[in-house]
């Protein structure tokens, strides 16, 4: 069942969670679409008397106790995460060693020629770290994705494309100091797939369970 805001209420308010009973010791996995603009915790830790509230958080969108994020996605990226309270699960997934897939539909500034894309899959320098080989290829058209509020800001004179880059492994802001590197600035970047995992069917501010089918792989890991 995916969980979004309820008219009947507020824009923020979701409908009561219909978990999996028959989930692996009751624990919850939860599959969120994060806007643009939300941060990736449930409080704001920077937030002041004066500007609390400003920054929306996990908090505004999950209603679910004891569930902690995955990992982490920038407050200015957009797409899929993936919680649970299950702090095994939690560490394999989090842990760079563990070299679980991540895939990200990234908007670059400009039309990468080869020479780049081969790069960013051997591995660039990033500040003093050198990133593992990726899976990265240029997509043939622009893929559907919701509108991003606020929009993006184009430069009319420069073209822009889309790239579909897999790593396994996640080091801040990672993909946007990738494509930097070799001259080709993220605009828009949304992750769309977490291992075998996948955004499809939900919308931005959406969450819902895992399906038993989802499941599997995980439990058959843990």
């Amino acid at each position: 069942m995916v969980n979004k805001p309820s008219a009947q209420v507020s824009q923020r308010t979701l409908l009561k969670p219909q978990p999996d009973l028959s989930q692996k010791n009751l624990f919850r996995y939860l599959l969120f679409y994060k806007p643009y603009d939300v941060l990736s915790q449930f409080t704001d830790k920077e937030a002041t008397k004066i500007n609390e509230g400003d920054r929306s958080t996990l908090k505004d969108y999950i209603p679910i106790p004891s569930v902690y994020p995955v990992g982490r996605l920038d407050r200015d990226s957009e797409g899929l995460m993936l919680l649970t309270n299950n702090g095994r699960l939690q560490h394999q997934l989090s842990d760079r060693r563990f070299r679980h897939p991540r895939t990200y539909w990234v908007q670059v500034e400009g039309i990468p020629e080869q020479a780049a894309l081969r790069q960013l899959r051997i591995g660039v320098m990033i500040q003093d770290y050198q990133t593992r080989p990726a899976v990265v290829n240029r997509l043939p058209t622009e893929p559907q994705l919701p509108p991003r509020q606020p929009p993006i800001r184009f430069r009319k004179t420069v073209p822009t494309s889309w790239l579909e880059i897999t790593l396994t492994e996640g080091r801040n802001r990672q993909v946007r100091r990738m494509t930097a590197a070799v001259g080709f600035p993220t605009l828009r970047l949304v992750r769309v797939a977490i291992a075998h995992l996948r955004l499809d069917g939900l919308e931005p501010g959406q969450w819902r369970d895992l399906t038993t089918v989802e499941l599997e792989p995980i439990n058959c890991h843990l």
